[in-house]
């Protein structure tokens, strides 16, 4: 079967916005690596940066939340079987679909600054791994992180909102767009 000619040499962009969505969840996956080995911990378990969120803010801004949604949760499992094992795989999915969800919903109302909207990723990241850790361990009481986790998600967010800004406005256009090729 061949391809009208107005279609000539175009890759099909659907084929094209899946190899970046690999593309962005593998640099993830990398940032989550990085993360992982870095000698600097907290007193409080689960607290880090969040640099794999990076990522995942680029798509949603330059792709459309399905990619986006799809690069984080390959990110999140492959970084669960590698690094962290089933709990930290479960408590980093339970952080990142609310985190995801929040994001999500306060870009489109188009009131948010990347950085207000990673600020509010960050904090809801956190959130939701706290409520699943309260869930896995039957343990109100490690609501009293919430605090810290807040104050944690909130410096994460506004460093990595700030990183997505700058690579926001400086990754070409043409790298995310569908007929390009």
């Amino acid at each position: 079967m061949s391809m009208p000619s107005s279609d000539k040499g175009r890759r099909p962009s659907g084929a094209r916005r899946i190899a970046l969505s690999a593309m962005l969840a593998s640099l993830a996956l990398v940032f989550s690596y990085l993360e992982a080995i870095l000698p600097w911990q907290s007193p409080v378990p689960g607290v880090k940066l969040g640099l794999a969120n990076l990522v995942v803010l680029v798509a949603l801004y330059r792709m459309d939340a399905g990619y986006a949604l799809a690069a984080g949760l390959v990110r999140v499992l492959l970084a669960g079987l590698l690094f962290s094992g089933l709990t930290g795989m479960v408590y980093s999915l339970a952080g990142s679909l609310l985190s995801f969800a929040v994001m999500l919903a306060l870009k489109r109302t188009g009131l948010f600054s990347v950085l207000g909207v990673s600020l509010a990723g960050g904090v809801s990241h956190n959130m939701g791994q706290l409520l699943a850790a309260i869930l896995t361990v039957s343990s109100p009481s490690l609501i009293a992180y919430a605090p810290v986790l807040i104050g944690s998600g909130m410096a994460a967010g506004i460093l990595v909102g700030l990183g997505a800004f700058v690579l926001i406005g400086r990754l070409p256009a043409r790298l995310f767009d569908q007929e390009a090729g």
